[in-house]
C-alpha cells in the first residue's frame, strides 16, 4: 500500500511514517518545513519528502493520504484529495485500523508528564523483554527513537487530547481503543480548541468510556478533576496513585522518599541522606501501604515521582512485577528536552525543558531547585503554545516562576498580550526581552559559575540554547 502523509515532519506524523514504513507499506510525505533533523531521520526510512501542499504531489495518487491536523480546507493538496475522491484518514485512525486493532494498547493521558510516562511504560516492557511498540512524543534515550512498530501484543501510545483533523475534531486520544490507561492529570490547556475545563473533561470521560471491563484505569487520586471525571460513569478497575497516602488516602500507590542520589565526579550515582531538600531521585515505592522496592535514577522531582508510580502500575497490568519495573527505572536514562542538560560553559549549565504550562513550569523549577539547593537559577521561557499566546494563563505564571532567581521572559512583537505586569510582578528578578540574539547577550552578561540556566519552551526557542552556549564560550574567550 501507497501511504502518503501531510504534515508529515511533525513528532506525531514522523511516528506514523516510520511504524508505516516498518509494517511494509510504501511511504511518502510532504509538509511545509523540511529540514533536519526529522528529515534526515525519514530520508534515512527511505521515505521521500516534498515541501508544501501543492495538489501536484498526488500524481501518481496514492492508495491513502494521512491527514496530520495542521491542515486546512483551502489548502491545494485537501482540496484536490476531496474533488479526486482520494481515501484519506487521520493519523490516529489510520494507526488504529492498520497497527492498533490486534495490540494490547497502553494510552498515557493528562494534562502534563504523557511523554515521559510514556516513555518510562515502554522501557519496562522493554527491560522485561516484551518488544513494546510505542508512539511517543518525544525521543527516550533508551530507545533513540520516538516511535516503533513492536512485536505484538504491547502498544505504548503518549494519548492526546487534541483535535484530530479538520474533519474529526474528537480528541485524539479517542481512536486508540486502549486497554490499560494512565490518567495523570487534568487542567486547563488548548484553549484554541476548548473553551473551558469542563469541555477538555468530558472528552476524558470518552475514553474512560471505552475502557473494557477487563483493563484497567490507573489515575492521579489527589486530582479533583480526574475524581469527578471518573464518577461520571466507569465500567473499569481502577488503581489510584499520589505522592503521599496523606494528599490521597485511597491512593493504592504510593511513595516515600529516602534520600537523594549525586552524580559522583568519576561517573554513576552516589546516595545521599536525606537532608534539606529532597529532590526525589531515591524513593520506595508502596502497595496498599505495603513498601515494594527502592527507586534509585537519574530524574528528580516529585512529578516524575508520580509519573514512574503511574509507570509501574500499567506495567504491572500487561504482566510485568513490581519489582522488575523498579530494576527497570534504575536503567532509564531520560528523555530529550526534559531538564536535558545541552552544555555547560566556565561553570554556567544550561538546561532545555519542554514545560510550557504553568503547572509544568512550577514543578519544573521545583524539581532543579531541589537537585542544586540554594545556586542560582536563571529560568528563561517562551510563551510559545497556543493557550499561552492567548493569555490565558497571565495570573498564573508569574507564580510558576517564583521559584527562580532571575527570570527572563521573550517577548515578541506578536505575542499578543501585554507581559509588563508579570515582569513586574516579579520584582527585580524580572526581565523581558524582544530579540532571541539580544537574551543571549544578556543572559551571558548575567550568568556566572555555579548558575544554572533553564530554558522552557514547547519549540526550538530560536536556537536560544545554542547562541547562549556560544556567547558563553566567547565571553570566556575574554
Amino acid at each position: 500500500m501507497h501511504v502518503h502523509i501531510l504534515g508529515i515532519c511533525g513528532t506525531f506524523m514522523g511516528g506514523i511514517a516510520a511504524i508505516a514504513r516498518a509494517a511494509g507499506h510504501r511511504v511518502t510525505g510532504s509538509d511545509r518545513n523540511v529540514y533536519p533533523p526529522m528529515s534526515t531521520q525519514l530520508e534515512a526510512m527511505g521515505i521521500d519528502v516534498i515541501q508544501g501542499f501543492e495538489a501536484a504531489q498526488l500524481d501518481p495518487a496514492p492508495d491513502v493520504v494521512v491527514v496530520g491536523n495542521v491542515m486546512t480546507r483551502g489548502q491545494p493538496v485537501i482540496e484536490a484529495i476531496l474533488e479526486m475522491g482520494i481515501p484519506y484518514a487521520s493519523g490516529p485512525e489510520w494507526l488504529s485500523r492498520e497497527v492498533l486493532k490486534d495490540r494490547w494498547v497502553l494510552a498515557v493521558a493528562g494534562t502534563h508528564g504523557k511523554t515521559t510516562t510514556s516513555s518510562l511504560l515502554a522501557w519496562i516492557l522493554e527491560d522485561a523483554g516484551l518488544a513494546p511498540g510505542f508512539l511517543i512524543g518525544g525521543v527516550p534515550a533508551n530507545f533513540d527513537t520516538s516511535a516503533r512498530l513492536g512485536g505484538e501484543p504491547f502498544f505504548v501510545i503518549e494519548a492526546d487530547e487534541y483535535d484530530t483533523a479538520f474533519f474529526d475534531k474528537r480528541a485524539k486520544f479517542v481512536h486508540y481503543r486502549p486497554r490499560t490507561v494512565i490518567l495523570n492529570n487534568l487542567e486547563y490547556d488548548h484553549a484554541d480548541i476548548y473553551p473551558d475545563v469542563e469541555s477538555i473533561q468530558r472528552q476524558f470521560h470518552h475514553l474512560v468510556r471505552i475502557v473494557p471491563g477487563s483493563g484497567r484505569i490507573v489515575w492521579n487520586a489527589s486530582d479533583a478533576r480526574l475524581e469527578q471525571t471518573l464518577a461520571m460513569g466507569c465500567w473499569t478497575p481502577c488503581e489510584g496513585f499520589a505522592r503521599s497516602e496523606a494528599g490521597a488516602p485511597d491512593a493504592l500507590w504510593t511513595a516515600r522518599p529516602t534520600g537523594r542520589l549525586d552524580v559522583r565526579p568519576t561517573g554513576g550515582l552516589d546516595v545521599r541522606p536525606t537532608g534539606g531538600l529532597d529532590d526525589f531521585s531515591q524513593f520506595e515505592v508502596l502497595e496498599g501501604g505495603q513498601p515494594r522496592g527502592i527507586v534509585r535514577w537519574q530524574l528528580i522531582g516529585a512529578h516524575n515521582m508520580e509519573n514512574a508510580l503511574a509507570a509501574i502500575a500499567a506495567a504491572r497490568h500487561a504482566g510485568v512485577t513490581v519489582e522488575h519495573a523498579i530494576e527497570a527505572l534504575g536503567s532509564f536514562e531520560g528523555i530529550a528536552r526534559r531538564m536535558q542538560l545541552r552544555g555547560e560553559v566556565n561553570g554556567v549549565r544550561v538546561y532545555d525543558d519542554f514545560a510550557h504550562h504553568p503547572t509544568a513550569i512550577a514543578t519544573t523549577v521545583d524539581g532543579l531547585r531541589r537537585r542544586v539547593g540554594s545556586a542560582r537559577i536563571i529560568a528563561v521561557l517562551e510563551p510559545r503554545s497556543n493557550t499561552m499566546k492567548m493569555g490565558v494563563h497571565q495570573n498564573t505564571l508569574g507564580p510558576s516562576l517564583l521559584g527562580a532567581d532571575e527570570v527572563w521572559l521573550f517577548t515578541p512583537p506578536d505575542l499578543g498580550w501585554d507581559a509588563g505586569p508579570i515582569v513586574a510582578s516579579l520584582g527585580r528578578r524580572g526581565h523581558a526581552s524582544r530579540d532571541i540574539a539580544a537574551l543571549a547577550s544578556e543572559l551571558a552578561k548575567s550568568a556566572k559559575a555555579g548558575d544554572h540556566v533553564l530554558i522552557m519552551s514547547n519549540g526550538g526557542f530560536g536556537g536560544l540554547h545554542g547562541k547562549l552556549l556560544a556567547e558563553l564560550e566567547r565571553k570566556k574567550s575574554a
